[in-house]
Parts: C-alpha cells; structure tokens; sequence
C-alpha cells in the first residue's frame, strides 16, 4: 500500500468533488490516504490526520502555495510531493485536476522521476546574535519593509565578505526552484531548478549600480538592516515569517534537507515556461506545453 497524504486549499470551489474522486480511486490503487487537518471535514467524517513520518507521499490539491505548505508538513522527511494544480497558473503544480487518476496511476506503477529541490536555510539573530527565529525556505527568504514608503539600507554579506550596501524596497534570496517566483518579478535571473545556486536579488533598488547576483551553494548569506522603518518584515515562500528589527541579522544559507517534487518522464521545464510565463512569446502551436 502507498500511504499518501493529502493537502488542499479550500478557496477552490473545485476542492471538494476532487476530494470525493480521490477517495473513491485510491482503494483502486492500493492507496491510502491521510488528509491535512484545515480539509478533513470536508474529506469525509472518517478522514485521517496527517503523520508526517508515516506517509510515502504527499499530494497537493491547490495551487503552487498549497505545494510549498505540504513541504513543510513533511519538513525532514523524504515523501515525494505530487502537485495538482486547481488554479490557473501553478509553475509547481503541473498536473490539472482531470488529470489526476493519470497522475496517481503513473505514481502508482514508477512512472516518474523524483527531483531533489535545494532548500535555504533562514535565521534571525537578535541585537546580541541571540537566534530567535528558523525556518526552511523551497523558494525563497525575503525581507522587506512593511506598508511604509521609506526605502530600506540593507548591508548584504557574503562568506563574511560585504557585498554592498542596499537601498531598496527589499531583499530576496532564492533558490533555483524560487527564481520563477518572486526573484522573476523583481528582475533576476531564471535558474533551472535542479542546479544548485543562491540568488539575491534587490526590490526596486535606488541605484543603477546594483544587479542580481548567482552565489555559490556553500555560501552564508547575511542581510544586516541599517536604516529604514522601525519594523520590517521576513517573509518565507511567503506564507510564514517575524518581525524584524534594525540590527538584527539575517543569515541564509544552503539546507542539508532538500524537497522531492515528482515529475513525469515527458515533462520539460522550458516547455513550461513557455505555457505558464509565456517565455518568449507565443507557444509554439505544434508544441502543447507540458510540465
């Protein structure tokens, strides 16, 4: 039996009829399900909690958010994450909904490739280099201001060596899985996910002197705040973060733990941007993307 857990966004109206699917298929295919606690009244009265330990993989209904929130349920353990995609974009998520029995069966008979995904680790170290906050970043670390307009000095360290000193609207240090995320839409570079690399790149610097930067994967990356609003903010993959202050340190570097995200046999990571991001122009029309 696969031991398969389940995570889900409930804004999707979708959610619901995919779940009933789900469950009425998985005894098909030898699989048994555990569902996220945010989704079990709506899995069925009789649905399992998640035991990060105990699943094989992790499925995601939603779309590339719901993926990075199944990473850290499972954070530390090896369970390969399938990503379906309820939504309209979903660069993670490459499988639409009706199409997730083919997804499943393929999973199922090893018809697939598990790509390990470097991971960040972030912490932050109060005024006495006290650390007072950790997590684990799939896409990216970012620190920025709040709703203030003030921009942001941010001295930018790397191995111990000062990079430059930023005036911005914020920092963000990605991974390559990340560079197709916040990075692309604050100008840097695009890296195919499974090199490994540190990305910083600046949000709406006040300079024309600074441009993005592609760092070793053993590098320690350390943003420092110097002058801004009294509070700014560490957001990681977006979804969770602290507060933080003038002073403290924030230090990032590469995680021990990657992430394994499946992907089928046939799929193109070029092919994908083209589809999701539109990369360079129009699809080709005799080339459906694929993911």
């Amino acid at each position: 039996m696969t031991r398969l857990g389940v995570v889900g966004h409930r804004g999707y109206d979708g959610l619901p009829g995919v779940l009933t699917t789900l469950r009425a298929l998985a005894p098909t295919l030898g699989i048994t399900l555990s569902f996220e606690d945010t989704i079990r009244d709506i899995a069925g009265h009789d649905a399992a909690p998640i035991v990060a330990a105990d699943v094989d993989a992790m499925l995601t209904l939603g779309g590339d958010g719901t993926l990075l929130r199944a990473a850290r349920i499972v954070e530390g353990h090896p369970a390969p994450i399938i990503g379906i995609n309820l939504g309209r974009l979903g660069f993670l998520t490459c499988y639409p909904a009706n199409k997730m029995e083919t997804a499943l069966r393929r999973f199922v008979a090893g018809e697939h490739v598990v790509e390990p995904r470097m991971t960040l680790d972030a912490r932050v170290r109060d005024i006495l280099g006290v650390e007072r906050a950790r997590w684990r970043a799939l896409n990216d670390v970012v620190l920025h201001k709040g709703g203030f307009a003030r921009v942001v000095t941010m001295r930018v360290l790397a191995n111990g060596e000062t990079v430059a000193r930023y005036s911005a609207d914020g920092i963000v240090v990605a991974t390559p899985t990340g560079s197709t995320a916040y990075n692309l839409s604050a100008g840097g570079p695009v890296v195919f996910p499974t090199l490994e690399t540190i990305l910083v790149t600046a949000v709406s610097a006040h300079t024309l002197a600074i441009r993005p930067l592609v760092l070793p994967p053993t590098f320690e990356v350390i943003v420092q705040a110097e002058d801004g609003p009294d509070e700014l903010l560490v957001t990681v993959d977006g979804q969770v973060g602290a507060t933080f202050a003038v002073g403290e340190a924030l230090v990032i570097q590469r995680s021990a733990h990657s992430v394994p995200i499946v992907r089928f046999p046939e799929g193109s990571f070029f092919a994908t941007m083209r589809e999701k991001l539109q990369w360079g122009g129009l699809l080709d029309r005799d080339e459906p993307g694929r993911c």
